[in-house]
């Protein structure tokens, strides 16, 4: 019997699966087979983006899930984000109907403004997935664009399906790296309530007025990177290399002991236990299967809080260190 997660509520009224399997570098020649073998152990919620150059293979994986019975597409949750090169509002259309093409599936269960950042626009003939720079070589980062967040997300909200608007293909939007006062400035315009908020969310990097506040205010917390410097040493980031890996800290290492549990299950049920969402990937099916049953057990109230004392605030996923750079989280 496959594992099944529990789910969140979200503001747009729809259930979202607390643990997803994030397609974030997972290579373009595996992803089919990997999303399809994540759903046949039970994962339900696939994270997605534009910039991940890899949703037309993970909607294959999903829709030979379809085809074999293992589920309907109603079972599913597909999340995508729009890249920072689209945020005028006809360029988001535009991303937005070829992201969900690429799925294959219909619809997008949740689209996401993957950055606060707005970059001059670059045609999609001239360069697909362009991420920060405007080059091939990725030498130049492409300059920023005058687009304001408030044209985003009404872009955004004209593609959400309600009975004003059957012909919409996106069923709930939200929002990516964004900070506080960003979201009380969304929330002072927003005529559809941004659903998520995810961020980069890990014992090194805890932002717990971040989270209280999108909390408070009925916006669903998706953390990515839960295992911190892990995602981050094979793209050969310094200060990833440098730190202690989470799973080889002692009171992650004293809480798995304890529960009869992994490194990784602790990580994971230290966010689920708040009501995060997670989204890990793993290449190995074992991995696959203990990250979906991180919410077998529960942790202490002192455990949680000893695990949260390993902040440091430090943040690997972080454009200012860009050969020119963006400095949104300051």
């Amino acid at each position: 019997m496959a594992t099944k997660a529990p789910t969140v509520k979200l503001a747009s009224g729809y259930e979202m699966p607390l643990v997803g399997f994030g397609i974030w570098k997972v290579p373009n020649n595996t992803c089919a087979d990997q999303v399809y073998n994540a759903i046949k152990l039970g994962y339900r919620h696939i994270d997605g983006a534009w910039d991940y150059t890899n949703s037309a293979e993970a909607g294959q994986g999903v829709r030979r899930a379809i085809e074999e019975g293992i589920v309907k597409r109603e079972d599913m949750f597909i999340t995508s984000k729009l890249w920072n090169n689209y945020h005028a509002r006809e360029h988001a259309h535009e991303m937005a109907k070829l992201e969900n093409e690429a799925w294959g599936l219909g619809y997008l269960d949740l689209l996401l403004i993957h950055f606060p950042i707005s970059l001059e626009f670059i045609p999609f003939d001239k360069m697909r997935y362009p991420c920060f720079w405007s080059d091939k070589e990725q030498t130049k980062v492409t300059p920023l664009s005058k687009v304001p967040i408030s044209e985003t997300w009404k872009a955004l909200e004209d593609l959400v399906q309600t009975k004003e608007n059957p012909s919409g293909f996106v069923k709930s939007i939200g929002i990516s790296n964004f900070h506080t006062q960003l979201i009380y400035d969304l929330l002072s315009y927003a005529k559809i309530h941004p659903s998520v908020l995810q961020i980069e969310h890990h014992p090194y990097l805890t932002q717990p007025d971040l989270i209280a506040m999108a909390q408070e205010n009925n916006i669903a917390v998706t953390g990515y990177s839960t295992f911190g410097p892990q995602s981050f040493i094979e793209m050969d980031n310094a200060t990833a290399k440098e730190v202690k890996p989470l799973f080889e800290t002692d009171v992650v290492k004293s809480a798995a002991a304890k529960h009869g549990k992994t490194p990784g299950q602790v990580l994971l049920r230290w966010c689920t236990q708040r009501n995060i969402i997670v989204i890990p990937k793993s290449n190995s099916v074992d991995r696959l299967k203990q990250n979906l049953e991180c919410c077998s057990f529960d942790l202490s109230e002192d455990e949680i809080k000893q695990i949260s004392s390993l902040n440091i605030n430090l943040r690997f996923n972080n454009p200012a260190t860009l050969q020119t750079p963006i400095r949104i989280f300051t």
